[in-house]
C-alpha cells in the first residue's frame, strides 16, 4: 500500500512539473502541497519540517505613502461633505456666481462684482432648493458683498472663518463653487503666494488696492467668484475673486480676498450696508534695492516710499512729505506702524485695513533725512466710504 501511495505521489509531482513547463500552471514556490489521496493524510516529513506559510504573511505591507495619500483623499472628501451644503449658486440677471452661508440669519457672503449689475437674485443650495435674496450691503473697495435669504435648508451649517494671517505658502487649499454654472464643483491646490495687491473697483473712481490677497493654483474659473477658498480643515481662508489668464479660464493663477478682511467687512455690511475704510491719504511704492540705492540708502533698506500726499488727507495733516513731482523720489519712507515693521506697501495697507478703524490714531515710524521719527496720524474714512 505504501509503495502505491508513493507511486501516486511521484506521478502527481511529475504531472505538475510537466504542466508547469507547458504553461498550464503557474510555478509555485516551495514547498509544493499535494492533497492526500484519501481521508488518511500521507506522511510527508518535508511538509512537517516546512509548514505552509499563512496567507496573511505573504501579503505585502501597505506602503506608508499610500496610507498618507488615502488619508489626504479622505480629508478632501470630508471637507466637501462638510462645506458644500453651505456653498450656493447665485443667479442674477444674465450672470451667475457663488457664495457661502455666513450665519444662521441667512446672510451669504459673495463678491461685490457678482451682484453689482443689479436685478433679481435667485440662490440655489446644494440640495436643489431655491430662495430669492436681497442685497444687504456692498463694498467695491474689498470686492465683497452680503446678500440675505429668508429661508435655507435646516441641515446647512454656516462656514467658519480661519485666520488668514497664519497661512503659509505651500499649504493645501480647496475651492468650492460653480464654475461655468457647474454647481458644487471642487478643485484643489496650494497657496502659491501671499501678500498680493489686487486692484479694487472703487465706487469713487479712486485707485485703491485690496491687500494681503492670496494667490492659489487651485482651478478658479468664471462662476467661482464669491465662493470659498478653504483649508484642509474646511475653514474659509478667502473668497475667490479673480484670475489672471490670457483666456476666459484658469491658467493656474487665482486670487482670493483673505478671510481676515471678510471678518472686518461682513459685520459692517450686515449692520450698516456699507463699510467705512480707514484712510491714510498717501500714494507710495515698496522700497527695493534699486530705489534705495538711488535715494542713497543702504541697499537692504525696506519700507514704503511716500510718492505723494493727498492735500486734505490725514497724512498731510500729520505732516508727512511726498516726493518731488518728477519721479516721486525724495519723500518720507515709512518703516513701521504701531511697533510693527513695514517692508512693503502691502504690509502697511494690510495692517490699516484689517486692524484699525476710522478715527483711530496710529504711530508711523518715518525715515527722513537719515533719521527715524515717530509721527502720530489720525485715520479718516476713505472718500468713497463717507
Amino acid at each position: 500500500m505504501r509503495k502505491l501511495v508513493y507511486g501516486q505521489l511521484a506521478a502527481l509531482i511529475l504531472l505538475v512539473l510537466l504542466m508547469s513547463g507547458c504553461g498550464g500552471l503557474t510555478a509555485v514556490a516551495d514547498p509544493v502541497i499535494i492533497p492526500a489521496v484519501n481521508d488518511t493524510a500521507v506522511s510527508q516529513p518535508t511538509l512537517a519540517n516546512n509548514p505552509p506559510t499563512p496567507l496573511t504573511d505573504t501579503v505585502a505591507p501597505v506602503d506608508d505613502s499610500l496610507v498618507n495619500l488615502l488619508a489626504q483623499e479622505q480629508a478632501f472628501i470630508n471637507v466637501y461633505d462638510q462645506v458644500n451644503p453651505a456653498v450656493v449658486n447665485i443667479a442674477i440677471g444674465s450672470g451667475q456666481g457663488s457664495g457661502f452661508l455666513y450665519d444662521q440669519q441667512g446672510h451669504i457672503v459673495t463678491n461685490n462684482h457678482v451682484v453689482a449689475g443689479g436685478g433679481d437674485i435667485l440662490v440655489t443650495f446644494s440640495d436643489g432648493s431655491q430662495s430669492s435674496a436681497r442685497v444687504v450691503g456692498t463694498d467695491p473697495d474689498s470686492d465683497l458683498a452680503v446678500i440675505r435669504v429668508e429661508q435655507f435648508p435646516a441641515n446647512v451649517i454656516p462656514v467658519t472663518l480661519a485666520d488668514s494671517d497664519a497661512l503659509q505658502v505651500g499649504q493645501l487649499v480647496i475651492a468650492i463653487g460653480n464654475p461655468f454654472g457647474l454647481q458644487g464643483s471642487m478643485t484643489t491646490g496650494i497657496v502659491s503666494a501671499l501678500g498680493r495687491l489686487l486692484p479694487a473697483n472703487s465706487s469713487s473712481g479712486a485707485s485703491y488696492s485690496i491687500p494681503d490677497v492670496i494667490q492659489t493654483d487651485a482651478a478658479i474659473n468664471p462662476g467661482n467668484s464669491g465662493g470659498p477658498l478653504l483649508d484642509i480643515q474646511g475653514q474659509v481662508i478667502g473668497v475667490n475673486s479673480a484670475i489672471e489668464s490670457p483666456v476666459r479660464g484658469s491658467s493656474g493663477i487665482g486670487y482670493a480676498v483673505p478671510s481676515n478682511i471678510v471678518s472686518v467687512v461682513a459685520p459692517q455690511l450686515i449692520a450698516n450696508g456699507k463699510v467705512a475704510h480707514p484712510w491714510l491719504g498717501i500714494a507710495g511704492t515698496s522700497l527695493n534695492e534699486s530705489i534705495a540705492k538711488t535715494l542713497g540708502l543702504p541697499e537692504t533698506q525696506r519700507g514704503v516710499l511716500v510718492s505723494s500726499v493727498t492735500g486734505s488727507g490725514p497724512a498731510a495733516a500729520a505732516g508727512l512729505r511726498g516726493g518731488n513731482g518728477n519721479n516721486g523720489l525724495g519723500g518720507d519712507v515709512i518703516v513701521g506702524v504701531d511697533g510693527r515693521s513695514v517692508a512693503s506697501f502691502d504690509d502697511l495697507l494690510g495692517y490699516i485695513m484689517q486692524y484699525t478703524a476710522v478715527g483711530q490714531t496710529i504711530q508711523l515710524d518715518v525715515l527722513r533725512n537719515g533719521a527715524v521719527s515717530t509721527i502720530p496720524v489720525t485715520l479718516q474714512p476713505r472718500p468713497s466710504s463717507s
